[in-house]
């Protein structure tokens, strides 16, 4: 009888008291079965109790999944609530930070899982079956639709194709699966081979070792970096432009 491969899901955290609370019950309503996920969790930099409701929760957890860690670090990064996360002039520095958390993360979490799942907290609505679905495209990187509304355009921009950013949601009549040629992290699954091989969340511009045509407003730091470097290691970027996962 086959298995089900182990799975990994990694979230880090940062001011997220209002987004636990449904990241939680998501997670409880997976339908893989528990007994082959884990999870690893990273809070840094909070202003809230973030922290604090992670652990409260981690009894609780333990008795659903097969593994839960929790971790904190602080780098020292705040900005001003007044500054919308995705405005251009805080961005090298915000993904910097991202990127190294998740590198930390995944240093102090990655055990002898086949899978890692990455998964942000503020990810209100996904199937109960997405883990199955995305390992059913047998690919070693591939990352759903994320959006604000269903049949609606894109949330997670770091996700495209081409040198003019062809979105997901500009890409869901070529199919089930299309080649990407950059990821995001909002829900993104990777071989964990790939990450023991050397894969990170790059927090510097990453230059890919072969010259290929690339946007010039892209950073290429964190998540696409990292698709440059698996473009590097001989591997192909997927996206899922129909199986959508719903941001708050």
């Amino acid at each position: 009888m086959n298995t089900a491969p182990e799975i990994l899901i990694l979230t880090p955290i940062k001011n997220a008291a209002n987004h636990l609370e449904t990241y939680f019950t998501n997670l409880l309503k997976l339908s893989y079965p528990n007994a082959h996920i884990s999870l690893g969790i990273l809070e840094g930099d909070s202003r809230d109790d973030s922290y604090q409701m992670v652990l409260q929760r981690k009894p609780e957890l333990i008795k659903h999944f097969s593994n839960v860690g929790i971790w904190q670090k602080n780098y020292g990064y705040h900005v001003s609530d007044t500054i919308p996360r995705w405005q251009p002039s805080i961005q090298p520095m915000r993904r910097n930070i991202l990127a190294r958390s998740r590198n930390y993360l995944l240093s102090k979490a990655l055990q002898e899982q086949q899978w890692v799942l990455w998964l942000d907290v503020d990810i209100i609505e996904y199937p109960a079956d997405i883990i199955e679905q995305l390992l059913a495209t047998k690919k070693n990187i591939v990352h759903p639709n994320c959006v604000l509304e269903y049949g609606g355009l894109s949330f997670d921009q770091n996700a495209w194709r081409g040198q003019n950013k062809q979105f997901l949601s500009q890409l869901r009549d070529e199919g089930p699966l299309v080649k990407l040629d950059s990821v995001g992290g909002t829900m993104l699954l990777i071989a964990a081979d790939l990450h023991r091989d050397g894969l990170i969340f790059p927090p510097f511009r990453y230059r890919p070792s072969s010259p290929i045509k690339l946007p010039n407003d892209t950073l290429f730091i964190e998540t696409e970096g990292l698709g440059l470097m698996a473009r590097d290691m001989g591997q192909y970027l997927w996206g899922m432009p129909n199986l959508e996962i719903k941001h708050k």
